[in-house]
């Protein structure tokens, strides 16, 4: 009796040490970043080349990466602790932050320079130059949404104002956004690619411009932690910043087929001539950021565009919302 009542507490023993183990593993396990993505497009391929080249794995990390399907959610996955890193636009950062909270997450890094969507029409538009457009109705996306705030921007210099001699559309969601112009909704849309590459290819639009060199330099797509995840993982934050520079450097200097290839598997379904053809838009339109640093001329040129969409109820300082420390590392 004696010998078995041992042998139990010998094997509670055990099973208590293992489940310490693992209880001990899980809590310490660093190496993990949880990625949550406003939307999935080719305009982050410097991130899916690290992916797939293995430059995560290199700096001793793991990326699990999740679509967050906009900004807010993306934020609201921070706040929650459901993400790690978020990548989405830094209006989404200013918005917390003028909402008083405490611990708010701040942009860490910058990935995209300009806004990445390409302006489709309907009809072909040979040397458009925004003229001859009065009276049609332009998609937007959500109201607030950084792509509708900067298309806006691009429409008041133009000379257009809602109502007036031009309809904005803001009762769709940027994701629905191709599906409703094929559907018959709106005479233009702003879409990323491979959605704007793939409507030519059908037949079903025409891109006539790029939006983000018509409004200009400007930190578009960040990635953004909060202030205890960067005290607590700032070494990881840093290896996670040099590994997707390490894809922007890929990006840079190879051709646009090559990285179709190496991404290819990111996005099945979309054939190797499409995912060619979106990577060389958005190579041709100078997207890329080739440094992590947010500039502050550009923070406040965004800062800009959202006063001017009435979205921004009073300017921030850059230093309250930008942390460039891991960024200046890489």
């Amino acid at each position: 009796m004696k010998k078995v009542t041992i042998a139990l507490l010998i094997i509670a023993l055990l099973a208590t040490l293992c489940f310490a183990c693992l209880a001990a593993c899980n809590k310490t396990d660093g190496n993990v970043i949880r990625l949550s993505e406003v939307t999935h497009s080719l305009f982050y391929t410097p991130q899916y080349l690290a992916l797939s080249l293995g430059y995560f794995e290199e700096e001793g990390l793991k990326v699990e990466v999740t679509n967050g399907s906009g900004a807010d959610n993306v934020m609201t996955a921070l706040l929650t602790d459901e993400a790690d890193i978020g990548l989405m636009g830094c209006e989404a950062n200013i918005y917390v932050y003028l909402q008083g909270k405490k611990d708010y997450p701040r942009v860490i890094g910058q990935l995209t320079k300009r806004d990445g969507s390409f302006l489709v029409a309907r009809t072909s538009m040979p040397n458009f130059d925004y003229s001859g457009i009065d009276n049609q109705t332009v998609l937007m996306g959500r109201k607030g949404g950084m792509p509708a705030m900067i298309l806006q921007y691009v429409l008041n210099n133009k000379g257009y104002e809602n109502g007036k001699n031009i309809t904005m559309d803001y009762s769709i969601q940027f994701g629905a956004l191709g599906p409703a112009f094929t559907g018959g909704t709106g005479d233009l849309v702003p879409l990323f690619e491979p959605a704007a590459s793939q409507l030519v290819q059908e037949g079903k639009g025409y891109i006539v411009s790029s939006i983000g060199l018509d409004s200009g330099e400007i930190p578009y797509t960040c990635y953004t932690a909060t202030d205890k995840y960067l005290k607590e993982h700032g070494d990881n934050v840093t290896k996670f910043l040099k590994a997707v520079w390490r894809g922007t450097e890929y990006v840079l200097s190879h051709s646009a087929e090559e990285c179709a290839r190496i991404v290819e598997p990111h996005f099945a379904g979309t054939s190797i001539e499409l995912l060619t053809k979106a990577i060389q838009n958005y190579k041709e339109c100078d997207v890329w950021t080739t440094t992590p640093v947010t500039d502050k001329a550009a923070f406040e040129r965004i800062q800009d565009i959202m006063e001017n969409a009435g979205e921004l109820s009073k300017r921030v300082d850059y230093d309250d919302i930008v942390d460039n420390s891991a960024a200046k590392r890489v």
